[in-house]
């Protein structure tokens, strides 16, 4: 019997004293085009005890080599659902924000100041210093931000429509739109392809990869009294905090914004009755947009590969299953992602994902943008398990 090392068909990887340099400075500049920080401004750092301290020295270094001064006020951990009031003074002050806490997109207070004005940046998935040696740190950002736009392009103009997610699983979901809640949605920095930190009131993610997402409660202005029009069932095939995608087909049935059953009798169908029912949906199919983050890593909050989609549901209570097996989790026990890797998703007749793979990928405009980097189909298509 020929043993499997034997076969050699496909090219060792390049030694790392080959690229390791050329491929850290690619990160590198990603990095100081996102953190757009200005010299003389005010930059403040909400970390919490268990981020990497070099992450922090980091951005402080840049800022000192901007000429900009960094306070950094640190938490015991991420999951600060409200902005505390010793610490609204220090915000108030800032012109530039970076953060890992999780009140950070939904808090009222950081929403208004960010309506005049200042500038954020999320680091969920920046929590370790050494992520600038991953092909997802070196993706490069304009790329990103063209899938973005690109994707944005499929939602109709001026017409009713639902977003329609299915998967060959069962699942059959939708959510309504109005010409109004499209375009208040799609109005954000992120879904007009802005990556870095530059415009007034901008909030971004990096590393550049999660979101945004195909719904939230941005297309209402944030407002949690207003009602989305969406319905159905989602068969997901994992979700975070559970080590292995799910055996079982499990349905999450929603009525309107909200779990009304989750059916299945294996153990962690049980886990999800238990933690969902009673949950509010907040982020409608949460999308991935880098083509090099890898797709089958779902920690902290769903893959972040083009095409993955996550869906965040607010839970009615904590999840005592979230704080045994996620205790140190960047997210609150009364949040969860459920993650489909496979869906296809619509909006009104227009194809936004099919089966998983992001159409915007053989979008000539981002085709075009990515040969500037070097071949486009491997910068797009050669994804990272």
């Amino acid at each position: 019997m020929i043993p499997p090392s034997a076969f050699v068909g496909l090219p060792p990887a390049p030694a790392d004293s080959v690229v390791q340099t050329k491929h850290f400075f690619q990160a590198l500049d990603n990095f100081a085009k996102v953190f757009a920080i200005r010299p003389g401004e005010r930059v403040l750092m909400l970390t919490d005890q268990l981020l990497d301290i070099r992450v922090v020295d980091a951005v402080v270094g840049l800022a000192k080599a901007r000429g900009a001064q960094v306070r950094v006020y640190t938490e015991p951990d991420s999951r600060v659902t409200e902005v505390p009031e010793p610490v609204k003074g220090l915000l108030e002050q800032a012109d530039f924000v970076v953060s890992t806490w999780f009140c950070s997109i939904e808090d009222p207070f950081c929403i208004a100041l960010r309506k005049k004005g200042q500038r954020w940046v999320k680091i969920t998935y920046f929590r370790n210093l050494d992520l600038l040696h991953t092909p997802q740190a070196r993706f490069p950002s304009e790329i990103v931000g063209a899938l973005c736009r690109a994707t944005a392009g499929r939602y109709p103009r001026g017409q009713d429509f639902d977003l329609h997610f299915t998967d060959m699983r069962g699942t059959d979901f939708r959510i309504g739109f109005t010409p109004e809640t499209r375009e208040t949605m799609l109005s954000s920095n992120r879904w007009r392809g802005v990556t870095t930190a530059e415009e007034p009131g901008c909030y971004v993610h990096y590393l550049p990869t999660h979101g945004p997402n195909l719904w939230d409660r941005t297309a209402v202005r944030n407002d949690h009294a207003v009602k989305t029009p969406m319905s159905g069932v989602i068969y997901p095939q994992w979700a975070v905090g559970f080590a292995r995608p799910f055996e079982e087909r499990i349905a999450v049935r929603f009525e309107g914004e909200y779990v009304s059953a989750v059916e299945g009798s294996s153990e962690e169908a049980n886990i999800l009755r238990d933690m969902l029912v009673g949950g509010r949906m907040i982020e409608g199919g949460g999308c991935g947009f880098n083509p090099k983050a890898p797709r089958h890593t779902i920690y902290p909050a769903g893959s972040n590969a083009p095409g993955a989609l996550h869906f965040g549901i607010d839970l009615a209570k904590p999840s005592d299953y979230i704080r045994r097996v996620l205790p140190d989790w960047e997210e609150p026990p009364v949040h969860m992602d459920l993650v489909c890797l496979d869906a296809t998703v619509t909006a009104g007749p227009n194809t936004l994902i099919d089966r998983g793979f992001l159409c915007a990928l053989r979008d000539p405009e981002v085709v075009g943008i990515a040969a500037r980097y070097g071949d486009p189909v491997e910068l797009l298509e050669a994804g990272v398990d």
